[in-house]
C-alpha cells in the first residue's frame, strides 16, 4: 500500500519525516537494517532517486548508517532517537500553536485546551 503523501509538500522531505517517524515509533528498532532503497520506494510509490535522496541525509543526521554490502541500518544511539523525537514533537506543536494564534487564542487558552483535551483522552 502507497505512504500517503501531500502534494502541497516536497516528496523527498516527506520521505525522511515518514522514515523519522517509523524509528521513533518503533517500526524500525535500533540496529535493524531497513528494506532496500528499491523496496521502500516501491511501498511510497516514488521515484528511487528520491528515496535515496532522503536515505543519505538520514545518514546525515545519524539516524541511519550504511554498511557498503549490507545495506542501510538504524542507529544504535537510543540518544539520538530520542532527540529526534522530540524535534518531531516539538515541530507538531509549534504548528499547532500557530494555527490557534491565527484563530486569536491567547497562549492561556491554547493551554486550557490542550489540559481539557488530555483530561478527555485520559477518561
Amino acid at each position: 500500500m502507497p505512504w500517503k503523501l501531500d502534494s502541497q509538500k516536497p516528496i523527498y522531505a516527506q520521505l525522511v519525516e515518514k522514515v523519522q517517524l517509523d524509528i521513533v515509533t518503533g517500526r524500525y528498532q535500533p540496529g535493524e537494517k531497513l528494506p532496500s532503497v528499491r523496496e521502500l520506494a516501491a511501498q511510497a510509490a516514488v521515484n528511487p532517486n528520491t528515496m535515496q535522496k532522503a536515505l543519505s541525509e538520514l545518514e546525515g543526521s545519524g539516524l541511519l548508517y550504511a554498511l557498503r554490502t549490507s545495506g542501510r541500518f538504524v542507529t544504535d544511539d537510543v540518544r539520538r532517537i530520542q532527540e529526534v523525537r522530540k524535534s518531531l514533537a516539538s515541530m507538531q506543536v509549534k504548528e499547532f500553536v500557530e494555527k490557534m494564534r491565527s484563530l486569536g487564542m491567547t497562549p492561556e487558552e491554547i493551554m486550557k485546551l490542550m489540559q481539557d483535551i488530555i483530561r478527555e483522552e485520559t477518561l
